[in-house]
């Protein structure tokens, strides 16, 4: 299934398998995929330090921060590829 953006319109049919918060193994970056097809990255106590829309085909995800960079991400076998980066799905504590 793959996610949309058009102007202001976010689809994001297909975001449910990706939406929640994903981290380094450090910690020191986090990335947190909402449902609206927004995200919020912070890095280390910097909160909201890149922020921006995604949209996502299959496994693979595409990112265009509010500045404009654009980044790309695929999932394989639980694992969030992020350009150079690696996180991981943030178990919620019980």
């Amino acid at each position: 299934m793959a996610g949309t953006v058009e102007s202001d319109h976010v689809d994001v049919v297909g975001t449910v398998g990706v939406v929640g918060t994903w981290v380094t193994a450090d910690g020191h970056i986090r990335q947190e995929l909402l449902r609206d097809g927004r995200y919020e990255e912070a890095r280390g106590e910097r909160r909201s330090a890149y922020t921006g829309r995604y949209t996502v085909t299959g496994s693979h995800l595409d990112y265009v921060d509010d500045t404009g960079f654009t980044a790309t991400d695929d999932i394989r076998d639980g694992v969030l590829y992020h350009e150079h980066l690696v996180l991981y799905r943030e178990q919620k504590s019980s």
